[in-house]
């Protein structure tokens, strides 16, 4: 069964100058954790208010436990969680506070939906009588997905919940995110961070509103074109402006401690004569190996080719 079904959805702004989301569908699994993968601006957060009854379409229909998200909104609303990328619970209510307000809204009790939340729970109830603005941004993001599934959602969309957190809470986020999803409910989470995308069980990457490829992680990974390179050597930013200007590369992108790099056709087992010529130009310390591409050089392999098709039309 599709738990949630997004048909040509498409989002407008400012009279039309600006589309957030184009033409976009999908359709996501009973009990799948999918992610919407994409930087700032790509049109995440338009697509998570319109599946949330937040936000209406300017075209096409969408699905959500088979309710129209205009015509059954308030149906909608009883039965999914939604964690904004903004914490935007009421700063001055304690945590303890918070979950009760939430769960008389929809009309239940902590208690009687008390074991979906406890592993998350016991880790924030140290501080159950501190006030909500005063939590830490891992606290903060703690008692938000809390009083998200306080009533037992079947769907729960979550916003960039792992935007501006330390490494270890973010660790902790994803795992609870495993556990929820062995208890049956189908989560959807949006994410700007591309290594976070082999966490989920299928991904849509998504640039200016348009997706450009729906898969599992490993396929999407298994379909990019070329061998991959990494590179680095003692000045990198020379690095890759000397690459840019190699007739040998095709693609190079900087990626941490090195750059990644591609051959042009034909010259895919030219990395020999590609180091002589950084020798000739003075770059020492000089290091290449071939390498498996990831999830964000086939996003940035993706944005070029749809760059490049717009150009052409």
């Amino acid at each position: 069964m599709k738990d949630v079904v997004l048909q040509n959805i498409r989002k407008t702004y400012n009279k039309e100058s600006v589309v957030a989301v184009d033409d976009v569908s999908f359709e996501v699994e009973k009990g799948e954790l999918f992610g919407l993968i994409g930087p700032d601006g790509a049109g995440k957060t338009s697509l998570f208010r319109i599946l949330t009854t937040l936000l209406l379409p300017d075209g096409g229909e969408a699905f959500i436990n088979g309710h129209h998200v205009v015509k059954n909104y308030k149906t909608i609303r009883n039965h999914v969680g939604y964690m904004p990328g903004k914490f935007s619970l009421y700063q001055d209510l304690t945590v303890q506070e918070s979950l009760t307000f939430f769960a008389t809204i929809f009309n239940t009790t902590v208690k009687e939906n008390y074991e979906l939340i406890r592993d998350i729970y016991v880790q924030i109830e140290p501080f159950k009588n501190r006030k909500a603005g005063k939590l830490s941004g891992g606290m903060k993001q703690k008692l938000a997905l809390c009083c998200a599934l306080i009533h037992k959602p079947t769907v729960l969309f979550l916003d960039e919940p792992t935007t501006g957190v330390d490494t270890v809470s973010r660790q902790e986020f994803w795992e609870m995110l495993k556990r929820l999803k062995r208890q049956g409910i189908t989560i959807l989470v949006s994410t700007p961070y591309m290594d976070e995308a082999t966490l989920c069980e299928r991904i849509a990457l998504i640039q200016q509103g348009r997706v450009m490829s729906i898969d599992t992680p490993q396929k999407i990974v298994s379909t990019y074109p070329d061998k991959m390179y990494a590179i680095k050597a003692d000045n990198m930013s020379q690095l890759l402006k000397e690459l840019h200007k190699s007739p040998l590369i095709k693609s190079a992108n900087s990626f941490g401690e090195y750059h990644h790099i591609t051959f042009n056709k034909g010259k895919m087992d030219s990395y020999t004569e590609l180091l002589d010529n950084l020798k000739k130009a003075n770059f020492n310390d000089t290091e290449i190996k071939e390498i498996n591409p990831a999830v964000e050089d086939c996003f940035i392999h993706l944005m070029q080719q749809n760059n490049d098709q717009r150009s052409s039309n």
